[in-house]
């Protein structure tokens, strides 16, 4: 009893306060409270101010002791533009432009803690990202977010059956696409890569030779943003484990983070190859597993342009669940406090 007295009468230093969710197994921390403003009269010019002068925070939530090497998380902002909120999204590497699963679960997140009303059948809002405006549609049922569906940036090939020089695996096809941000997509049959939790070391080692030498090889150009121009990670493409499902996605982003959902990005670049290969019909959806089984809907609700070049705009659905709330403490004596990584 007089240990609890003095515990509730202490006051912690340089509280962080988050909420903590899953999107199809996939974890998104998402930060309510606790930073300092980030300056930017855009997202993109947000995410350049974070990666300058945040990023010892980052680190501190996203890596040991609070994170591990594979936690996702998302700063909640004001909208920028016309929207209802604004995201910045981190990692274990620092700051990325878009997340499908981000979307689904960030959505779910705001919705379930009534942050923002939640209306029966669908709730819609829309998100500013750094890759642009995202339209999330929440199906809502008895007060709870059963699934999200968004509208995703328009997304577009830049390159289909590519080849580049890996060290230690020779000559590499990929196709290079843009879903929000650049992926080099690889068949995973063609490298007799299993693409199971129980090969997971040996997919984060090749995806990240992959990645590397796409880097070397070429330059990543975004037809709009020259901040969008960079190669966020390698999707491994292989055969499906369930029957009504189209097929599996294995990414490896960022640092050698493992996607335990099949990254919504990522299927909307997908969804971009299909088209351009004339595999997909518009309005046609396909249910793309992740490494655990998991899986998210895709379908493309129209065709566009980008810059002159063609595009689609693509449409993922997931669910997500919340996992926990959390107050985090800074303790400026802490060594460690600013976070350390270890794979």
């Amino acid at each position: 009893m007089q240990l609890a007295r003095a515990w509730r009468n202490w006051t912690p230093r340089n509280v962080i306060r988050t909420v903590d969710a899953h999107a199809e197994g996939e974890s998104l921390r998402v930060i309510f409270d606790g930073l300092p403003d980030i300056a930017g009269a855009s997202q993109l010019e947000r995410r350049r101010h974070a990666r300058q002068h945040l990023d010892a925070l980052r680190t501190a939530l996203m890596w040991e002791p609070r994170g591990h090497a594979d936690m996702y998380g998302c700063i909640l902002t004001p909208a920028a533009e016309p929207a209802d909120f604004g995201v910045l999204f981190l990692h274990n590497e620092g700051f990325s432009t878009m997340c499908g699963h981000g979307i689904i679960a960030v959505t779910t997140v705001v919705l379930e803690t009534g942050l923002f009303p939640m209306r029966e059948p669908e709730t819609v809002l829309r998100i500013d990202t750094p890759a642009g405006i995202v339209t999330a549609r929440a199906a809502v049922d008895q007060g709870h977010v059963r699934t999200v569906a968004f509208e995703n940036v328009p997304s577009f090939v830049t390159e289909l059956d590519a080849v580049v020089d890996v060290p230690g695996l020779g000559r590499i096809g990929y196709d290079l696409a843009f879903g929000g941000a650049f992926y080099a997509y690889v068949d995973a049959d063609a490298l007799g890569l299993p693409l199971a939790s129980a090969h997971a070391r040996e997919i984060i080692e090749t995806g990240m030779a992959i990645k590397r030498a796409v880097m070397q090889s070429r330059a990543i150009e975004h037809p709009v943003d020259p901040d969008l121009g960079f190669l966020y990670g390698t999707i491994f493409v292989g055969r499906a484990e369930l029957p009504d499902s189209h097929s599996r996605n294995v990414c490896v982003f960022a640092e050698g983070e493992v996607d335990r959902s099949p990254t919504g990005t990522g299927v909307s670049g997908r969804l971009a190859i299909h088209q351009a290969r004339g595999q997909i019909e518009t309005g046609q959806a396909i249910w793309i597993e992740s490494i655990i089984g998991t899986r998210f809907r895709g379908r493309v609700l129209e065709t566009t342009k980008v810059a002159g070049r063609p595009a689609i705009v693509p449409e993922v659905q997931g669910r997500a669940f919340l996992t926990g709330r959390h107050e985090f403490w800074l303790d400026p004596a802490d060594p460690l406090a600013h976070g350390f990584f270890l794979r």
